[in-house]
Parts: structure tokens; sequence; C-alpha cells
């Protein structure tokens, strides 16, 4: 081998190392990727006043919801609408707290149509005491909504205690929410 071959291999070895070290790399975001917890994303409003709103009611509803509402008793605040598939999947569960009496559920109709909201409580049932219809997404957007299904816990002060993300199974409700619930109600500090 003489020096000009010794030259030349770093230049012929970097095109065939390159794609692998790009591999390399992006493996790696990928697997600190797996660490993270979509649904755990913290929300700026934790500890803080429920954003001041007042949503008119849904079609044929008595009532609409307003931040004056969430004030007097611990409550969740679940944003839903007819058109989010995932919110089937958690509605039964809202259905057995209302069945339960355990905490008082209201709705937040984000970015909906208000007949065909109306038609799908109509058709899964309504467990909610009140529902703000949000038809252009500014409520939402004032309290850091991400998506559909979402549903917060409020102290009795009216403050924001947790944010879930994602639809609310079982385990979720059992092991974090109606503890949470409970905690509040006696006076303690909620841990979601």
């Amino acid at each position: 081998m003489n020096e000009l071959d010794l030259e030349e291999t770093p230049r012929r070895l970097w095109p065939r190392l390159l794609p692998l070290a790009v591999a390399l790399i992006i493996g790696g975001f990928l697997f600190a990727g797996l660490s993270l917890r979509p649904k755990e994303i913290p929300s700026v409003l934790i500890g803080k006043a429920v954003p001041e709103f007042n949503l008119p009611a849904l079609p044929k509803r008595p009532k609409g919801l307003q931040s004056a509402d969430l004030k007097g008793q611990v409550s969740l605040v679940n944003v839903f609408a007819s058109w989010c598939v995932s919110c089937r999947v958690e509605h039964p569960l809202f259905m057995k707290l209302k069945a339960r009496d355990l905490v008082p559920v209201h709705g937040l109709n984000y970015k909906d149509d208000g007949p065909a909201a109306m038609s799908w409580l109509a058709r899964h049932g309504d467990p909610y005491d009140r529902v703000g219809q949000d038809l252009k997404g500014r409520v939402g957007i004032d309290w850091g909504v991400y998506g559909v299904p979402e549903t917060f816990l409020i102290n009795a002060e009216g403050r924001i205690v947790c944010k879930h993300i994602g639809p609310v199974m079982e385990r979720d409700l059992e092991e974090k929410l109606l503890p949470a619930v409970k905690a509040l109600r006696q006076g303690g500090v909620a841990k979601c």
C-alpha cells in the first residue's frame, strides 16, 4: 500500500458509513421516544383557575356551561364531539359515573354541530350536568386542548387540578380520577 492508498481509504469508506451513522442517530431518537408518555403532557393550567368563558347550551338543552358553574364543588369537564371516535370508547364510563352519582361531569362540545351533538347524546346517553357548545374551538384553545377527548378535574375553588389526554379508561378512572376526587372532597391534595 502506498501513501496515496491510505489517503483514499477514508474517502471511499465515508460514503458507506454515512447511512449507518444516520440510521444510528435516528434509532437513538426513536429509542428515546419510547420512554415518553404522550398522555402525561404537562399543562400550564394545572393549579390555575379555569379560563373565563361562557358557552351557550346545545339545542334543546336548558343549561350551557360557563366558568362560574365550575366553582363550589369538585367536578369533571369532558371535552367531546360527535365526530370523535375515541369519545365513544370513554362514554360508557361517564354514563356509569352519572348512574353512581360520584362526581358531576360537564361537557364541552368541541367544534361540533349542535344537532349532531344532540343526536350523538340521544344515541349514546347523556351523562352531562351541563354542556357548553364551543363551535369555533376558542374555549378549547384557552383550556389548552390538544385534541378530543380530554378530561379535566376541577376543584371546588374552580382550579384545574389535572388533565387527562385521550379517552378515560376504567383504570384511569379507578386509579387516578376517582381517588383524586375523593382526596379533594376530604380537603386533601389530589395526585393525578
